[in-house]
């Protein structure tokens, strides 16, 4: 099994940035991709982005693109997301998620970190 804990999350002012941190212990030789996602009051859970755990390639949505940077620090079991230009929009619980190889499903998540933009 896989374990995830998020920290990172907060209050930020439209235009201002953030840093997510997702930290995975436990079976990590398991994963293959570790996904970031989000969900919003009402709305359904959204995918961000991902990166692959081995490559270090990263996939992003659209809605994100040029603003959110995912990557793998030094601390080689812990991925950030960092978000730049905030807006409004970005109000939402932000979720880690991993998935091993073969499989389309994130099987593992984190508890989750509020983040919340005011404008």
């Amino acid at each position: 099994q896989v374990q995830l804990v998020e920290s990172g999350g907060g209050l930020v002012q439209a235009g201002g940035s953030l840093r997510l941190s997702c930290a995975a212990s436990g079976d990590t030789f398991t994963i293959h991709a570790l996904g970031w996602f989000r969900q919003a009051p009402g709305k359904e859970r959204e995918f961000v982005g991902a990166i692959s755990w081995t490559f270090r390639s990263t996939t992003y949505a659209d809605s994100v693109k040029g603003r959110f940077t995912i990557s793998r620090g030094n601390r080689k079991n812990t991925v950030y997301l960092q978000m730049n230009n905030l807006e409004p929009g970005d109000t939402a619980v932000y979720y880690c998620a991993t998935r091993g190889p073969l499989v389309r499903e994130y099987n593992y998540w984190g508890q989750g970190t509020q983040v919340t933009v005011s404008s």
